[in-house]
């Protein structure tokens, strides 16, 4: 059987599934406390321990330059990956943290990294290149990496067969995959393949998100450094930051409470990060020559309709029909489609752990 983890900063999600990949077993567990996480990561696995999993998929955020398709973690590539902890401070540690957990519990059972970034990994060199110097891109290593690519593919594939199904194009046209969450990204694709999106070299990139500030002028962010060091700014920008840093809540459920109790900065946190979602969709839209499919995914994408309401209100685009319409019935052109799909991570990495082994 394969056991797919997913290890994030506040959860620990973990599925079993057969070699059909039927769905055999599940359970998340939230973590409010990060210094039980081990102790609770451990407890999770051991309720598996009987079971006979020969093969265990890990989520990881960041693979940085060296790590792009899936592979199988070895004792040298291990500490390869630990080097790039700080490309992505809120999850790869925790990545780690599993794959370690799951060597120690199932010692016979083959470990398989499948990375985030693969699915943007095939950019255009226009869409990955920041406008830095030559040697300091070379140095770094900085380019455009993307995230949250495991959960866009898969709202891809989905959205790709629905549109199939409503007489859209069989090559896949051109759809905006929004994956709003704790963390929040929105990506261009067309015939289902990754064009742009907005995270970057780390996941701080793009989107107002819950914690994170996203998009900022640099100059703010050499203000903090000098004035807190990189440490304290690396922590402000991640943890502080985003509709939190606004209102002071990071959950949304919560700002949604506040807003509903005429909560002034909840309404402004909202506002502004929902203005940014929309300016990434009209950049999106108009890198691709229109949008045959607008999709949410993620717990407050897919799982807010209130969210996908406020997005959606007033945006022209879900009113116009695609500048060179790849979505055509009765040989007129078909309006953006709205569609709300629920992510399922788990499953896409196993599909991919089947084609590799």
């Amino acid at each position: 059987m394969i056991l797919v983890l997913n290890c994030g900063s506040q959860s620990i999600k973990w599925k079993v599934f057969d070699e059909k990949l039927k769905l055999v077993k599940k359970n998340t567990a939230e973590v409010l406390n990060s210094a039980d996480y081990q102790g609770i990561l451990e407890q999770e696995l051991r309720k598996l321990s009987g079971s006979d999993i020969s093969v265990i998929g890990h989520r990881v955020v960041h693979g940085g330059k060296i790590f792009v398709k899936p592979e199988k973690i070895t004792e040298v590539n291990l500490s390869e990956l630990e080097k790039l902890t700080g490309l992505a401070p809120l999850h790869n540690s925790f990545n780690i943290l599993g794959i370690k957990a799951c060597q120690k519990i199932f010692p016979g059972a083959a470990q398989i990294a499948v990375f985030d970034t693969e699915f943007f990994s095939d950019l255009s060199e226009k869409a990955f290149t920041y406008a830095l110097p030559e040697k300091i891109i070379e140095d770094f290593g900085f380019r455009k990496y993307g995230f949250h690519g495991i959960s866009h593919e898969y709202a891809t594939k989905i959205a790709m067969k629905k549109l199939s199904a409503l007489g859209g194009p069989a090559s896949g046209g051109k759809i905006i995959t929004c994956h709003l969450g704790g963390g929040a990204s929105i990506a261009a694709i067309k015939n289902g393949k990754a064009i742009d999106t907005s995270m970057g070299f780390t996941p701080l990139e793009g989107l107002v998100m819950m914690t994170r500030s996203g998009n900022i002028d640099a100059g703010i962010v050499l203000e903090l450094a000098r004035e807190f060091g990189a440490d304290k700014a690396s922590e402000i920008l991640n943890k502080e930051s985003g509709i939190k840093g606004i209102c002071g809540e990071g959950e949304m459920l919560n700002v949604l409470d506040k807003i509903k109790s005429g909560d002034k900065k909840a309404k402004l946190a909202m506002d502004v990060f929902v203005y940014s979602i929309q300016k990434y969709i009209g950049a999106y839209y108009a890198i691709l020559g229109g949008c045959d499919a607008l999709v949410f995914t993620g717990s407050i994408g897919s799982g807010l309709k209130i969210t996908r309401d406020l997005i959606c209100k007033d945006l022209s685009i879900l009113k116009m029909p695609t500048a060179k319409p790849s979505s055509m019935r009765d040989g007129k052109a078909i309006g953006t489609k709205v569609l709300a799909i629920e992510t399922n991570e788990e499953l896409a990495i196993a599909e991919k752990i089947i084609k590799l082994i």
